[in-house]
C-alpha cells in the first residue's frame, strides 16, 4: 500500500483532469445529450487506467536520465522511494484495466485499444530519437475525444477527430513551454525537444502557434455545431486562460512555469469541458 501510494503521487494522478473533459464533451456529443452513466463510468475508468499506464511507464522508462537531472532526481524512482519494478508491474496492471475496459465497452473499443497502448506508451522512448515527441503526446491526449466517441457509439466519425486534434495542438503547445526547463539538459544527454534544436523563444513562438490552432479549432466546431451561446462563454475563458498562460513565461522568464503548465492548463480543459456539455445538453433540449 505504501508503493501504490508513492505511485499515485508519482504519476500524479489527479492531472487525469487534462484529458478528461475533452473526453466527456465527446460521449455527451456521441449520445445526443447525456450518456448512459454505466458508461460514463467506463469511459473515466478508461482514461484513467490508461493516463496511469503511460505515466507510470515514463517514470520506469526514464528512471535513470531522472537520476542525472537536478530538475528531477527528487522523483520516487531516483530518490530510492519506489522501485522500478513495482512501477513496471503497476504499468501491467493498468494495461491490463484499460483493456478490460474497453472489452466491457463495445468491439470497435476492443479493437482499437491496443493501438491506443501502443502511442501511450511509445511516447516516452520518442526524445531520444526525435524532437517531435511533444506532438506524440498530444496524439495521446487527443485520443481521448476519439475514443469516448466510439466508447458510446461503438463508431468513428470526424467530429470527434477534429476535437482530437486541437487537442493535440493544445497539448503540444503546453508540452514545449514546460520542456522549456530542460533545454540545456536535454542538449547535454542529446535528448531531443523542440527547446534542445529552436531554444526558449523559440519554442514559445511554436508554442503560440499551435494554441492559435487550437481555438481555431474550437472555434470552427462550435460554428459547425451550431451550439447554444454558452459555449462562447467558455472559448472566451479558454482564450483567456491561454493569454495568461503565455504572459507567464513571457520573454522565456521559466519562474512561474508551474503555474503556466499545471494550472491554467487544467482551468483550460474545465472550462471548456463545462461550457461545452452545458451547451449541447441545452442545445439539444
Amino acid at each position: 500500500m505504501r508503493a501504490l501510494r508513492e505511485t499515485l503521487v508519482m504519476i500524479k494522478v489527479e492531472h487525469s483532469v487534462f484529458a478528461l473533459p475533452f473526453a466527456l464533451v465527446s460521449a455527451f456529443l456521441a449520445a445526443e445529450g447525456v450518456p448512459h452513466l454505466s458508461v460514463l463510468a467506463l469511459i473515466v475508468a478508461a482514461m484513467v487506467t490508461a493516463r496511469s499506464a503511460a505515466m507510470a511507464f515514463n517514470r520506469f522508462l526514464d528512471a535513470e536520465i531522472d537520476a542525472r537531472n537536478p530538475r528531477t532526481a527528487s522523483r520516487s524512482i531516483p530518490a530510492g522511494r519506489l522501485s522500478k519494478p513495482f512501477a513496471l508491474g503497476f504499468t501491467v496492471v493498468c494495461i491490463a484495466l484499460f483493456i478490460a475496459v474497453c472489452a466491457a465497452l463495445n468491439p470497435l473499443a476492443l479493437m482499437l485499444s491496443p493501438v491506443v497502448v501502443l502511442v501511450l506508451l511509445g511516447y516516452s522512448a520518442t526524445k531520444r530519437f526525435t524532437s517531435q515527441s511533444h506532438f506524440v503526446l498530444g496524439a495521446a491526449l487527443g485520443l481521448a475525444p476519439i475514443g469516448a466517441y466510439v466508447a458510446v457509439r461503438g463508431e468513428l466519425a470526424w467530429d470527434p477527430i477534429w476535437l482530437g486534434l486541437a487537442v493535440v495542438g493544445w497539448t503540444a503547445g503546453f508540452d514545449m513551454i514546460y520542456a522549456c526547463q530542460d533545454m540545456e539538459f536535454d542538449r547535454k544527454e542529446g535528448l531531443q525537444s523542440i527547446p534542445a534544436r529552436v531554444g526558449v523563444q523559440g519554442a514559445l513562438r511554436f508554442a503560440r502557434v499551435l494554441h492559435l490552432f487550437m481555438l481555431f479549432g474550437l472555434t470552427w466546431l462550435g460554428v459547425h455545431w451550431q451550439i447554444h451561446p454558452i459555449y462562447w462563454l467558455g472559448m472566451v475563458l479558454v482564450a483567456l486562460c491561454l493569454v495568461v498562460e503565455h504572459a507567464l513565461v513571457w520573454n522565456g522568464d521559466l519562474s512561474r512555469i508551474n503555474m503556466a503548465f499545471f494550472t491554467m492548463n487544467g482551468v483550460v480543459s474545465l472550462c471548456y469541458g463545462a461550457a461545452t456539455i452545458t451547451a449541447l445538453v441545452w442545445s439539444l433540449h
